[in-house]
């Protein structure tokens, strides 16, 4: 698949709230996924790795009131969209998260992820 077809399928996945097929569909076997110095979890490698990063942040989840992506738009062999949730989180109550992330494809994968908020 070229880059705009990754992306095409990304939203069109992301608009369904499945995230999991994202995962297990798009993203190369050694992944990358990077995080901001602030961010509460750590920069990880590897698509089992990113797996697990995501269900430990669902896993602290109570409720989710709203999510959003927007439509990515495409660079080359990067896209990019913006994304967001309200939610309420266990012990922390309710939160505001808007991100920008960017998503590298090589070879049909997405190759690495970097999200800056």
């Amino acid at each position: 698949m070229t880059t705009q077809q990754v992306a095409d399928r990304f939203n069109e996945l992301a608009q369904q709230n499945k995230f999991d097929e994202i995962l297990t569909e798009l993203f190369s076997a050694d992944a990358r996924s990077i995080e901001p110095a602030n961010a509460p979890f750590q920069s990880v490698q590897g698509i089992d790795n990113i797996i697990a990063k995501g269900k430990q942040f669902h896993d602290m989840i109570e409720e989710m009131h709203s999510a959003y992506t927007n439509a990515p738009m495409v660079a080359g062999n990067f896209f990019a969209c913006t994304m967001g949730m309200d939610v309420s989180l266990k012990g922390l109550g309710r939160q505001q998260f808007d991100e920008v992330a960017v998503y590298e494809v090589k070879d049909g994968k997405i190759i690495s992820e970097q999200f800056f908020f």
